[in-house]
């Protein structure tokens, strides 16, 4: 006695739920594969172009109720903005804060600015620069 079988016909049926089910899942993932990497690129790009004013201190001299700074900052010609700088005691704690303003037509801007501390200040660190 033979058995009988219990898959259909090729191509009688129409396509079978396996094959609908991953086509569906073929679709998904690259619909969500190309929405990630719009993402990512639109992202990066903003990052990039908005990043108008960048810095980094250079040297910083700690006295008993000021640090003097030497920061380096880069622009695009006509941006205006500010850096914000602070400095820490020894136990960690913020001693002092303050907004430095650079604008002008220059491209690179070396400065030296003073930063009053509440007490003997050990580091000089730039928290971050932003435009106008």
């Amino acid at each position: 006695m033979s058995t009988a079988s219990t898959r259909v016909p090729e191509g009688r049926y129409g396509r079978s739920s396996d094959e609908r089910a991953d086509r569906t899942l073929k679709v998904v993932g690259i619909t969500l594969g190309v929405a990630l990497l719009a993402g990512v690129g639109w992202f990066g790009y903003h990052h990039v172009v908005s990043t108008d004013i960048s810095a980094e201190v250079i040297s910083f001299q700690a006295e008993d109720k000021r640090v003097q700074v030497h920061l380096e900052v880069r622009k695009d010609s006509g941006a205006t903005g500010y850096c914000t700088v602070r400095s820490q005691a020894p136990d960690g704690s913020e001693v002092g804060r303050a907004d430095f303003r650079f604008d002008g037509s220059a491209t690179r801007i070396d400065q030296v600015v003073t930063l009053r501390t509440t007490s003997r200040g050990t580091t000089a660190e730039l928290v971050g620069c932003h435009e106008d």
